[in-house]
């Protein structure tokens, strides 16, 4: 029974699937902060360049 319990690889792919979104949420997480504070600069430098 137990034998049977660990070869059954069934839910594996599912689990590995979820672990790979998880750490793709967090590194987005992560980064968006710096990501904004840059956008944010050059879209007001562009804007001071317009004016």
């Amino acid at each position: 029974m137990f034998a049977r319990f660990f070869k059954d690889e069934s839910g594996a792919t599912a689990i590995e699937y979820g672990l790979i979104a998880a750490a793709t949420g967090l590194a987005l997480v992560a980064v968006m902060p710096t990501i904004g504070t840059s956008l944010e600069t050059l879209f007001g430098s562009i804007n001071s360049g317009l004016q």
